[in-house]
């Protein structure tokens, strides 16, 4: 069974807290939205670099929950939330994982984007577009190319459908030497001090070097542990409660199946006048079997 680990043996742990906050990259969602939350300059500087035009940021929040109003409807929670000038809402989303990688998450939280831009009595052509940006730590498509347009085009004409809908996949592993190539450098570098731009590093260093931030960091790491524990935990006992289960209802039947044979030996031995030895075997009873019935019969 996992050891649950708490605040006391984390620290007798030599990947304690301090460590991992030392390990975490722009590709942990925790740190990632914080370091844009209300940062402006690093918004605008990560969507120039990923949009390919200058874009005036007027709000940018970090770790927004969006919830669905539909009963029962699954929310989410942006990892950066991004309004520009003209409206237009864009989401940045951190992957590093294969976990919630389908492309239908994509869809999804694009429709959720939507669904709050226009006002009751609003027409449908003053929706604004929308950005939705995965920025993943590993190569999404396979094809070495640093971004992934994503667009709806008309089947028949092959012309783009143009509804504002923006969807982009951003290659994390891309190694180039240019703009996006150094930005993706900076998301993968542990040490602020070697990144390229300035409007990631100085926050960065805030968050994993500097009194306050730091210390949140620190909290949201050991949180983060414990309750993944408190899961695994949760989850060993709920294996523990249904093999227990499992092993009873066996037992159940067992013991039924036994008490429905010695039934049958003793109705044998009453009705056709035999032996119980003459009955067991009629049965094809052998082994501990024969034994337990046997014992069962001569009490």
């Amino acid at each position: 069974m996992t050891e649950k680990l708490n605040s006391s043996n984390l620290r007798q742990n030599p990947r304690n807290v301090n460590e991992l906050v030392n390990e975490l990259t722009l590709f942990d969602d925790d740190l990632m939205s914080r370091v844009f939350d209300k940062n402006i300059k690093a918004t605008e500087l990560l969507l120039r670099i990923i949009l390919g035009k200058k874009v005036k940021v007027i709000s940018v929040t970090g770790q927004n929950e969006m919830k669905n109003h539909q009963v029962g409807g699954r929310n989410i929670t942006l990892d950066v939330d991004a309004m520009d000038e003209n409206g237009e809402e864009i989401d940045i989303e951190v992957q590093g994982n294969s976990e919630g990688a389908h492309v239908r998450r994509a869809r999804y939280h694009s429709s959720m984007v939507d669904s709050r831009m226009l006002k009751e009595g609003q027409a449908f052509r003053e929706l604004k577009d929308s950005y939705v940006i995965f920025i993943y730590k590993h190569d999404k498509f396979r094809k070495g190319l640093p971004l992934y347009h994503v667009e709806r085009y008309v089947g028949e004409t092959s012309e783009q459908f143009r509804d504002g809908s923006h969807i982009i996949y951003v290659n994390g592993n891309y190694k180039g030497n240019d703009e996006i190539g150094q930005l993706m450098q900076d998301f993968r570098e542990k040490n602020p001090e070697c990144m390229h731009y300035t409007e990631l590093a100085e926050s960065v260093k805030h968050f994993k070097e500097k009194e306050g931030g730091r210390e949140e960091m620190s909290e949201i790491v050991e949180r983060y542990i414990n309750e993944r524990v408190e899961e695994r935990v949760e989850e060993r006992v709920k294996e523990c409660v249904e093999e227990r289960v499992k092993e009873c209802v066996e037992e159940r039947v067992k013991e039924r199946v036994e008490k429905e044979k010695t039934i049958s030996v003793q109705n044998l031995m009453n009705n056709m006048k035999w032996t119980l030895d003459q009955a067991l075997d009629a049965l094809g009873i052998k082994g501990k079997e024969r034994t337990l019935i046997t014992q069962q019969l001569q009490k």
